[in-house]
């Protein structure tokens, strides 16, 4: 039970506290685009890491799809890469890194564990990390729009959304879940679109269907070889 509570702990450090600190440090240096392609990454490190592990296998078709949904990532985010601040680029490949391995630990090390207690454990400890700097940093005053967000943001898009990445790992790997990374883009810009009334660009049009696609082969499974009848 106790080596379970670490690999909890392990998952929070790897999944939430540190990539959400690093990455929000170096976003106030690095273009979006620049965080967002490094970011895309996170499936193929996933991949070559479950596949060195021996757990899954990488053909040349879900390679391909892999590619291909980067190639869509960059697409919709832009070129505009910026590479003059190494630290920062360091921090947003070790938060890749990060994003890699939380889902192996979930499939691998959490398996038995139902993924609401797990959710809540991790969040409990990032929030104790994290109550130091809340505390020094506090605002001295709460606009409701801006309260009604950070709620927002904590129940749906971080609460509910970690349980169902747990399921998803549960139903398709740890390699295979981490392709939502190309989708939370290809969504935002689509919101963007559609409730904000933003242009539409050829990016756009070009990068969506190519990460759609991307995802679908990225995610597919190898067919099972036909075993031939033995000879009588």
């Amino acid at each position: 039970m106790l080596r379970q509570w670490r690999w909890v702990l392990a998952y929070t450090l790897v999944e939430i506290t540190g990539p959400w600190l690093l990455i929000g440090k170096a976003e106030t240096s690095l273009s979006s685009s620049t965080v967002g392609l490094l970011i895309a990454a996170v499936p193929l490190i996933a991949v070559v890491v479950v596949t060195r592990l021996g757990h899954d296998r990488l053909d040349s078709r879900r390679l391909l799809g892999l590619l291909i949904g980067i190639a869509g990532v960059a697409a919709l985010v832009g070129l505009d890469i910026e590479v003059s601040d190494m630290g920062a680029l360091l921090a947003i490949a070790v938060s890749a890194i990060g994003y890699a391995f939380g889902p192996i630990i979930i499939d691998r090390k959490l398996t038995g564990l139902p993924p609401i207690g797990v959710v809540t454990v991790s969040l409990v400890f990032a929030a104790a990390i994290y109550l130091p700097f809340a505390i020094w940093q506090a605002p001295q005053h709460y606009p409701a729009d801006a309260t009604w967000s950070v709620v927002g943001l904590g129940l749906l898009c971080t609460a509910l959304a970690f349980v169902v990445f747990f399921a998803l790992i549960g139903e398709v790997g740890p390699a295979r879940a981490t392709v939502i990374t190309y989708i939370n883009p290809a969504v935002a810009l689509v919101i963007g679109v559609t409730l904000l009334s933003e242009p539409l660009t050829a990016g756009m049009a070009i990068g969506f269907p190519l990460v759609i696609l991307g995802s679908i082969l990225g995610t597919a499974r190898a067919k099972a070889a036909i075993k031939e009848p033995a000879p009588a």
